[in-house]
């Protein structure tokens, strides 16, 4: 009984296990084909009658189908950047460090600084490989970095540091003066300083000379040669600015231009059209109704700004006698204008862009300033800073100061041993590229370097010309500068009213913030 019991149940196992088997085989064959190497299948069949996933053989040789290593990793790598924008603000002071040694930037041999201030004067200039093997010991590399310390300025005393002018009062305290009493050796140290104006300008309209700035105890000024930052003429910056300077350059007939308050009202100007212009499209939408919403919201503009009018006497309708005061006339509406006008003083905002021929009328203009030089105090009737890339007349050749540091830096729970060289003095937009110029081969594309900006100088960067035009339209071949520095400089720059405060190389591609 027990053996025939048992034949009968795999008699019936036998009988219900075909319906499993073809589901089975499926999952076998699809095993067995997946185990197969591709270029031995014609295609990846997962059932007989599907054919959304049949892939031929060219579809498997496409570079998507490869594996991650097979890919080209320079279709994701960071873009190189081998040059960073224009910086037109002053720096005072500029730390580069390396993780290779920067002793080669200091103590120069008297041959080294001999062959820098005459490549200077001379306008000359050294090729340097791409790396240098041995920085030190190449005379080349260490005398043109004499070369890039050279600037001009006028006057020059040796007792008194002339840079920076603004709020620098205590670095002339207790310094002699012996002008400051001296009406006729006043007016005689003006009348050198106006040479000296006039041939700086001569040479920026030959194009003998790039730029130049001029630097009052008030407010800076930077003339630009045509053909830099895009202009196709001579512009000036002027900041920072008061109402007084700005009536007084009015009178003078000097048409200006305010650039960055003009851009926001441009912003605000944009920002009413994109809410008039969302208005339209919700009035395309609702079908209806839309013009009584564009009344209530002219009612509520209305009342916004009679509010704005009402603010100053606010304090008198809480006390009930709002109506024993009579409405703001004429004269108060103006000086409410002219306290905005005021507002602007001393900040930013107030930077003055003056453009072609006016620079010449700007020039006269600044010679017959009287407010130009202080009347009283520590500065008094010392004339302004006159600062240049190239020689002028009048002026004295100066050197920045260079010194070259180990510092020891943490790195996770060790020290690794970091060079450093500080940059100290008035540094011009083209000794900064020049210097970075020489660090590349020198330090084989890695440094950084934070920027000490002289702050009433940061807006200088502002680009807001009327005329534009092409960069190569001018010819600044004969300006004096390096032909690297004068590319950047003809560049419009992109900083705004910022100004850089790091720069990073790595494997000789930049980086920065501002």
């Amino acid at each position: 009984m027990w053996r025939q019991r048992g034949k009968k149940n795999r008699d019936s196992c036998q009988q219900r296990r075909p319906k499993l088997l073809p589901f089975a085989a499926r999952l076998l064959e699809a095993e067995n084909k997946e185990r197969q190497p591709l270029s031995s299948k014609k295609s990846l069949d997962f059932s007989g009658d599907d054919s959304l996933f049949d892939e031929d053989e060219e579809d498997l040789k496409s570079p998507l189908l490869k594996s991650p290593p097979a890919i080209a990793p320079a279709s994701i790598a960071p873009p190189v950047c081998t040059e960073y924008p224009a910086d037109w603000s002053l720096k005072t002071r500029v730390l580069f460090t390396s993780p290779l040694s920067l002793n080669w930037a200091e103590k120069p041999k008297a041959q080294e600084e001999a062959a820098g201030l005459s490549q200077h004067c001379r306008a000359q200039y050294n090729t340097l490989p791409h790396s240098i093997q041995d920085a030190k010991s190449c005379s080349e590399l260490r005398s043109s970095f004499q070369q890039s310390l050279v600037y001009w300025q006028h006057p020059s005393l040796p007792w008194l540091s002339l840079f920076p002018r603004i709020n620098a009062e205590r670095s002339f305290t207790g310094k002699s003066a012996p002008w400051s009493q001296d009406g006729a050796l006043q007016q005689s140290l003006m009348s050198e300083w106006s040479v000296s104006l006039s041939s700086l300008y001569s040479l920026l309209k030959a194009k003998l000379c790039p730029y130049f700035y001029l630097c009052s105890y008030q407010f800076t000024v930077l003339f630009k040669a045509a053909g830099l930052t895009g202009s196709s003429s001579i512009t000036a910056l002027i900041s920072p600015t008061t109402r007084g300077l700005r009536e007084a350059m009015k009178a003078e007939g000097i048409e200006f231009s305010l650039p960055l308050v003009e851009e926001l009202r441009k912003s605000r100007d944009l920002d009413i059209d994109n809410e008039l212009d969302c208005g339209k499209e919700k009035d395309d939408d609702c079908c209806g109704g839309k013009e009584e919403d564009d009344e209530e919201e002219e009612k509520e503009r209305t009342e916004r700004k009679s509010d704005e009018h009402d603010e100053d006497l606010s304090w008198l309708k809480e006390m009930g006698v709002q109506d024993k005061i009579k409405k703001p006339d004429s004269i108060s509406i103006q000086l409410r204008k002219d306290g905005q006008t005021v507002s602007l003083d001393h900040k930013p905002e107030s930077v003055v862009l003056v453009e072609g021929p006016d620079t010449f009328t700007l020039i006269n203009f600044l010679i017959n300033c009287k407010s130009l030089v202080a009347s009283a105090g520590s500065q008094a009737g010392l004339p302004p800073t006159l600062l240049s890339p190239v020689a002028f007349r009048g002026a004295a050749l100066h050197t920045l100061k260079a010194r070259s540091v180990n510092v020891k830096s943490q790195v996770g729970m060790g020290y690794q041993n970091i060079s450093s060289l500080e940059v100290t003095g008035p540094i011009l937009p083209s000794a900064l590229h020049s210097i970075t110029t020489l660090l590349r081969p020198a330090q084989k594309g890695n440094f950084s370097a934070s920027l000490y900006t002289h702050a009433p100088t940061a807006v200088m960067n502002v680009n807001k010309n009327k005329t534009q035009s092409s960069s190569s339209s001018v010819d600044l071949s004969s300006c004096g500068l390096l032909s690297a520095s004068v590319q950047q400089l003809q560049t419009p720059s992109t900083l705004g009213k910022t100004a850089l405060n790091h720069l990073n190389m790595n494997n000789y591609s930049y980086t920065w913030k501002n």
